[in-house]
This record gives C-alpha cells, structure tokens and sequence, in this order.
C-alpha cells in the first residue's frame, strides 16, 4: 500500500521542473509492517560467555515498533539527477559491541575510510559478503582496538563474525547523496533532492525490495508512505 501526498505549490513545481537543481524538496514518510510482527527470536550464546553473555540477545532481522513502523529500512533514489555525493555527520564506524555489530545496518559513502572497532576486548573477525567490492576476511584481536576498512563501489554488504556465529549486519555503500534509513518508528527523510520525478527504492534484509515513482516538488516536501506485506 503506497500514500503519496504533497505539500508543492504547482507553480513553484512547473518552475523547478524547467530550472532543475536549482530548486529542491524532502521526500519523507514511514515504512510499516502489514499484520502482526512476531516478536524478536531469543539468539543462545555459544562463547565467551563473560562477554557476550553480558547482556540477551535477539535476532535483529525484523523489528517492528509498536505502531507498526519497520526500523532499519533502506530507502534512496535509483535515478540522481546530479552528482552530490553522500556524506555521514561524523567518521562511519561499525563497532563490535557486546558481541554484536553495533549499528545493525549502516549506510556508508563509497570510497570513505571506516573504522571498525573491537570494543568488547576479545577476539572478533570481519567477513564481508559483497557484491562489487572486494570481499575480505579479516581477525582482529583484542589489541587491535580500530581497523580501517574502505568500499568503492556502490554495494549491499552483508557481514559476519566467523568466531561469533550470530554476529551479523550490513553496510549499504551508498553512490550517492539520497540515502536515509529508517528510525525505530519506521520514519525516513531524504533531504534536498533536486525537483522532479524519481524511482523510490527501498531494501530491508527480511522483506525484500519496493519501487515506485515519486515526484519531488521544487519547495516543502513529498509524503511517501510504504508497507511490507507480512512475512
């Protein structure tokens, strides 16, 4: 089910569709889960109980809020009309935190330096599962406290932790400037997208892919509301 609601004027619209770049409006909306969601599955830890065993664990696959919102969505455009780049408020990390990838999912740009860090003082690797970069397989043991890592390309990259077998997450290498991901309550916004019409894309590692068109207007923003069936 897909709500599009804009708040453009159609004339500012008609003169952003002739002026290009030079005006630039929000998509925003919320992504939720059709049904009932089943609750996160309880995960067993299997080593290095004085670590990892600190705190329960549960499967981060799917979380849905109360409301029904759906945390941990990619959502971004297919078709930039410019070449702005993504860029992150601060240095990207991917921490390995209580013996789980802390975030779970992040968007990161290409060809910028992340750190990967060893908080929890024991031994841990990096495995990635790329698809247009070079996959590696790494240790890192509890002196090496940080660990550089770059991805080139645009890519979806699936990660695990080869000593700690629940440990897993996602790096969305992002080609471009119109990313976001989803909040605990399913909220998004892309923000300054260059007026006009675009294919809206999202990916989440249980629910799959949707597409759509979406025409941005050339002042205020676009309201793109998005639901998964249930699974």
């Amino acid at each position: 089910m897909t709500t599009i609601r804009t708040t453009a004027v159609p004339a500012l619209l008609a003169s952003a569709l002739t002026l290009g770049s030079a005006f630039a409006g929000d998509i925003v909306g919320k992504v939720k889960y059709a049904g009932t969601a089943p609750a996160p599955a309880k995960i067993q830890v299997t080593k290095d109980q004085a670590v990892c065993g600190k705190a329960e664990h549960f499967d981060e696959t799917l979380l849905v809020g109360p409301d029904k919102g759906v945390k941990n969505v990619v959502v971004n455009i297919s078709d930039p009309k410019d070449g702005k780049k993504y860029t992150a408020a601060a240095k990207p990390t991917l921490d390995q935190n209580g013996c789980k990838f802390v975030p779970h999912v992040d968007i990161v740009p290409a060809g910028q330096e992340v750190s990967i860090i060893n908080s929890d003082g024991i031994l841990h690797n990096i495995h990635t599962f790329p698809k247009n970069n070079v996959p590696f397989n790494k240790a890192q043991p509890k002196f090496k406290k940080e660990m550089p890592a770059t991805f080139e390309k645009p890519d979806l990259i699936q990660i695990k932790c080869d000593v700690h077998s629940w440990m897993a997450g996602w790096i969305v290498v992002a080609g471009h400037a119109y990313y976001a991901l989803t909040d605990a309550s399913g909220n998004f916004k892309i923000e300054g997208v260059p007026a006009g019409t675009y294919t809206l894309e999202s990916w989440h590692e249980k629910l799959g892919k949707q597409s759509k068109p979406v025409t941005v207007p050339a002042t205020g923003s676009v309201t793109a509301d998005l639901e998964y069936a249930a699974k």
